[in-house]
């Protein structure tokens, strides 16, 4: 069997566009992955068509000696969009392999431990203004099954936050709190915002609300203060989505910079790459807890990981999504009254892609927003529920209707 292409499709998803990579053989298999990376898609498809040249008329199921020489021949080494484009190379190259046996990958990867993951939902809280908002959301997603509930409260702060305004920032958190009671996992984002003083007294400030972790309190690649702000703080920390394979992990794992690891299958490496990190964290009793707010593809290899690894902890999965999510792909996700997603069974990746689908919803340019107040507009006004309950989908209210019930 040999690759005889390598190429991109992107399809717009509001707040960024997905970009799902196929590699296709001469035997008529066509692997999928994922090589969404917020603001740069265009970027990543020049770095795939690259990557292209290299793999034309190799055997994809020589998975480690393909990805070794290309990220040895490319002489750049890692980064978000080289890391990108090879991470999604590599889940393709698991796709059509596990696909030419008829097996889901968790069998190449070592075969399940488990069958279902702990989910804590992201974009639940899409287009909350107010502290009352957040509650009815909160309400809403976690009567939708959902035990835990993550978000970013710190509006547009940048390094440094006075304490009037984080107490007003503090308020979603308590309105969150006491909407969903003690039994609901919290967990506060802080898309490395923060010096090192700031992020000590924020966390402080977090310690009556029981996170389980905060993220990124601090800007990733300060692994000094990442380690300070953690010797001080009460709560657990939390960072990796921007860390780039295991060069990135192991000097924080070493160093005990973080109570949680968070890489990203979409961009540190791929599946094998996260296992090994998986396993490196495993050495140092760290609790694995993959970054994943993108579309179906990257949910689908996450999961595959959530069978095989025993530290993986919890899966960060969107809550509810674009309308048309459902169209663009055949994904299918069951989510548990416990909180849990179940992990597919189907062959390869378990899951296939609609091409006419996706083309009616093209390229949009998405300029990366974090450090504006618009951090809280992460999905569309209808976004909706696309898990499904016994074989059908679970209508979940959409954004209007939760500030509507607010």
């Amino acid at each position: 069997m040999k690759i005889i292409s390598l190429d991109t499709v992107t399809v717009d998803f509001y707040r960024t566009n997905l970009v799902f990579l196929r590699l296709t053989t001469d035997e008529g298999l066509t692997g999928v992955a994922e090589a969404t990376l917020e603001g740069q898609e265009l970027a990543v498809q020049g770095a795939v068509r690259v990557l292209e040249q290299a793999v034309l008329g190799k055997d994809p199921t020589r998975i480690s000696q393909l990805v070794y020489e290309v990220s040895r021949d490319g002489y750049w080494r890692g980064g978000p969009v080289s890391g990108t484009a090879l991470s999604a190379l590599e889940m393709a190259l698991w796709d059509v392999s596990a696909r030419a046996l008829g097996v889901p990958v968790h069998r190449m990867l070592g075969g399940a431990i488990r069958d279902r993951v702990r989910a804590y939902a992201n974009g639940w809280f899409s287009g909350a203004a107010c502290p009352e908002d957040f509650a009815a959301a909160a309400v809403v997603t976690t009567a939708a099954g959902f035990r835990g509930l993550k978000w970013d409260p710190f509006e547009a702060a940048d390094l440094y936050v006075t304490d009037r305004d984080l107490d007003r920032m503090l308020e979603s958190v308590a309105a969150v709190r006491e909407a969903v009671g003690g039994d609901v996992e919290l967990f506060v984002e802080g898309h490395g915002r923060f010096d090192v003083p700031t992020a000590i007294r924020v966390a402080r400030r977090l310690e009556p609300f029981n996170p389980v972790f905060f993220e990124e309190p601090c800007p990733p690649e300060g692994i000094d203060a990442m380690i300070e702000i953690r010797r001080h703080s009460p709560v657990a920390i939390a960072a990796g989505e921007r860390w780039y394979g295991r060069q990135g992990f192991v000097p924080a794992l070493e160093r005990g910079a973080v109570d949680f690891v968070q890489p990203d299958v979409t961009h540190a490496g791929g599946l094998l790459e996260l296992a090994f990190i998986s396993t490196l964290a495993a050495h140092h009793y760290v609790p694995f807890a993959p970054h994943n707010p993108s579309g179906p593809l990257s949910t689908a290899a996450t999961l595959q990981l959530g069978a095989t690894l025993p530290n993986f902890r919890y899966l960060e999965i969107m809550a509810v999504d674009v309308p048309w999510r459902g169209d663009v792909s055949d994904e299918h996700l069951e989510l548990t009254a416990e909180g849990d997603v179940l992990i597919p069974d189907g062959i390869g990746l378990g899951i296939d892609l609609d091409l006419d689908a996706i083309a009616e919803h093209p390229y949009v340019p998405h300029p990366m927003a974090l450090f504006s107040d618009t951090v809280a507009d992460i999905r569309p006004p209808d976004a909706c529920s696309y898990f499904n309950r016994g074989g059908a989908a679970e209508p979940l209210l959409t954004g209007d209707d939760l500030l509507a019930a607010s």
